[in-house]
């Protein structure tokens, strides 16, 4: 397999990733559920560079972050992501960000993948 044909294959997954101040996961996870989500991860991190220290647009931005992260189908992310962009008030600026990364290889995500496909035995793979 080529490094071209690696990167052009396509899992069926996606990560939902969404980075937005300490406080606001909560909201984002339970309407990210309602939107279809299977379950979200949450953790806390702390964010860094220039636009922690002049702010954007003129406003402080607190470094303390919460990231809420969702795997869903690909058919599934328009509406998880669109209610988790809503949720977080994503459209006014120093909020937060949210993005979406495919996967294109999983594991032990209940031993299936997102295809539809039979999982590689043992892996929960795609199969390659």
């Amino acid at each position: 397999m080529t490094e071209k044909q690696g990167r052009d294959r396509r899992g069926g997954a996606e990560l939902i990733t969404c980075v937005v101040q300490r406080g606001h996961g909560d909201a984002i996870a339970k309407a990210a559920a309602n939107a279809g989500a299977k379950g979200a991860t949450l953790f806390f991190a702390r964010g860094m560079g220039a636009r922690d220290q002049l702010g954007l647009l003129g406003l402080a931005i607190v470094p303390e972050k919460e990231i809420v992260m969702v795997v869903c189908k690909e058919q599934e992310t328009p509406a998880i992501f669109g209610a988790m962009v809503e949720a977080g008030h994503l459209h006014t600026p120093g909020m937060g960000i949210a993005y979406v990364t495919p996967i294109y290889e999983s594991a032990g995500v209940l031993g299936v993948n997102f295809t539809g496909e039979p999982a590689a035995p043992g892996t929960g793979a795609h199969p390659s």
